[in-house]
């Protein structure tokens, strides 16, 4: 069995961080908003049915982290997403849950039919 090899406590530390990101269900329905086309403030919190500053907030953190890029036009900002590799990662995510819930409605049939 091939061993591991030591990841530094930095290196650990920025990988919780970029995981992290995603452990925030607001940030999530942005970034599906922001999957196709970039849009502005407005657009995000009409569509969030949120306020203004909860949503900057957000769009912040995932600015500052690199996964959004941002643009001004006027007094508005307009967000878009930079790191589209964010997408795969979710998509991963969201096939492993479906395989464990396909497994566990499996499961519940079968108790079921006993």
């Amino acid at each position: 069995m091939k061993q591991a090899l030591p990841v530094s406590q930095e290196v650990v530390q920025q990988v919780a961080e970029y995981f992290s990101l995603l452990s925030e269900p607001m940030r999530l329905r942005l970034l599906h908003l922001l999957r196709d086309e970039e849009k502005c403030v407005q657009e995000l919190v009409e569509a969030t049915q949120t306020s203004q500053a909860n949503v900057s907030k957000h769009l912040k953190v995932m600015w500052q982290a690199g996964i959004l890029s941002r643009r001004s036009e006027g007094t508005s900002a307009y967000y878009r997403v930079e790191d589209e590799m964010i997408f795969e990662l979710c998509n991963r995510v969201c096939d492993r849950l479906a395989t464990r819930l396909e497994q566990q409605a499996r499961n519940f049939r079968v108790l079921n039919k006993n």
